[in-house]
């Protein structure tokens, strides 16, 4: 997958996404991430990329020309680009599942009070990742790529890594234990050192809805809904 950002901050993004995972997804092949800088494309010698906003207001506006030209040079046929805003949609396990099949994702990163909004129909996709302010799109940017970088064919060892996970079938996970068996007092279930697949599996379920239930009952009024119950 190509993956172009456009960022006034492009070490921010570099940084986060060049670990773990996502870190050997780039050095094997599966993710090639490369960055634009709207300041490269400035009209003036300054290097201006924002100014105050009309009608008023506190802080400064992206300028829509840097952002464009940027965005012109890497756009391709193909090309999927999404705008970082608080205004977008939500961000989901759904989404990122949809987004892990494009072969060339652009992002756009507002910063400031955000992008001049001449921008927002140029993009295919405006994604919101919470109902929160960061200091500029970039964080949502790399949550967005970790996501959907996951999810590329390959990045994860075991096939069915991402089929099991939280979100993914909308319900949280089961709880996970490792060594030692008994820590602080505290056992792990027998069931998950019984060997008994099926019964773990069942436990699994079980647990998985109760932890939905209790920390996160929208997903269930969901799941109802989906189904039909």
């Amino acid at each position: 997958m190509k993956v172009d950002v456009i960022t006034l901050f492009p070490r921010s993004v570099d940084a986060a996404l060049s670990e773990s995972i996502v870190g050997r997804a780039r050095s094997q092949g599966f993710l090639r991430l490369d960055f634009l800088n709207p300041r490269d494309f400035a009209g003036d010698r300054r290097g201006t990329v924002d100014d105050k906003p009309y009608g008023g207001g506190t802080g400064m506006v992206m300028l829509a020309e840097p952002v464009y030209q940027a965005l012109k040079t890497v756009k391709k046929k193909g090309s999927f680009t999404v705008l970082l805003t608080p205004k977008g949609r939500p961000f989901t396990q759904k989404l990122a599942l949809r987004l892990a099949k494009k072969k060339r994702l652009i992002f756009i990163c507002g910063h400031y009070e955000g992008t001049d909004e001449r921008i927002s129909p140029l993009a295919d996709l405006e994604l919101s990742v919470g109902d929160y302010v960061l200091t500029g799109g970039e964080p949502a940017a790399s949550v967005v790529i970790d996501a959907v970088t996951r999810l590329i064919p390959g990045v994860l060892k075991k096939a069915d890594a991402t089929v099991k996970e939280t979100f993914t079938g909308s319900l949280l996970e089961a709880p996970h234990y490792t060594r030692p068996s008994l820590w602080r007092g505290k056992k792990v279930p027998s069931v998950l050192m019984g060997g008994n697949h099926a019964l773990i599996e069942d436990w699994r379920r079980k647990k998985a809805m109760e932890l939905t239930k209790k920390y996160r009952p929208d997903l269930i009024k969901k799941r109802l809904h989906r189904f039909g119950t």
